[in-house]
């Protein structure tokens, strides 16, 4: 099972670096390619980044900076999210040679962008589906529709969804935890890889592991990492060792 490290770009840097630590020192956040290099040298299989900036604006501000870390990490798969709106965004991203783009934003209230997307891209095309309840959301987190999450996620998988990037949220529209039920659920109710939001320590991916994680493809973990609850080394063997075991 792949867990990937979400590494946030704003304004060419990375939010939050500072409190990264790894092998006894800090790095700058002023070093995103250093960054992505941490991640790898722990033993990262593929990298999770948010464009901050592209969510405001639409347009792959970071597109350059994520070349780079493409560049720097060769053989590492880079997925990268961040309020795609546009063809002429996720075309960006591509050129600068991500492997996957993850799309949320507008899933449920524009379907036909991301159908024409998994066309035009396939198998590169990851697709982000927030609930509540296990009720879809729609345009990010201010709304929900009234679809059932598992009925996305198989009508995605239809349209030719490479994976679902799976999170709960509360009523306030912020990631509420893992919700191992839910992941587990859907990751059974699709064939394609579900990717679990929301893990944030080493018990949450123990719960994964042990509740038989069949379809889960990989889980993308930020906040743990970044606050110290969460050593990412760790995190790997422990995983690895729980869905392989010797």
């Amino acid at each position: 099972m792949l867990l990937i490290p979400t590494i946030d770009l704003r304004g060419g840097k990375c939010v939050c670096a500072g409190k990264m630590h790894t092998h006894g020192k800090a790095v700058p956040a002023d070093d995103p390619l250093g960054v992505a290099r941490r991640w790898v040298e722990a033993g990262a299989r593929r990298l999770h980044v948010t464009d901050l900036d592209s969510m405001t604006s639409g347009k792959p501000f970071n597109a350059g900076v994520i070349r780079a870390m493409v560049a720097a990490c060769p053989g590492v798969p880079v997925q990268v999210s961040g309020g795609l709106r546009s063809d002429a965004a996720v075309e960006g991203y591509f050129a600068a040679g991500v492997s996957f783009v993850v799309l949320g934003m507008k899933v449920t209230s524009t379907p036909h962008f991301v159908n024409n997307l998994c066309l035009e891209y396939p198998g590169h095309v990851i697709v982000a589906l927030d609930s509540r309840a296990g009720k879809a959301a729609a345009e990010g987190w201010s709304k929900f529709s009234n679809h059932d999450v598992i009925e996305v996620a198989q009508h995605f998988q239809r349209e030719g969804a490479a994976a679902i990037l799976y999170n709960e949220v509360d009523t306030d529209g912020k990631p509420n935890g893992l919700a191992v039920k839910a992941v587990l659920a859907l990751a059974q109710a699709v064939t394609i890889p579900v990717i679990a939001g929301g893990v944030r320590s080493l018990v949450d991916l123990e719960k994964l592991c042990l509740a038989g994680g069949g379809g889960l493809g990989g889980a993308v973990l930020k906040d743990g990492l970044y606050d110290g609850a969460l050593d990412f080394a760790k995190a790997q063997q422990l995983t690895d060792s729980l869905v392989n075991p010797a």
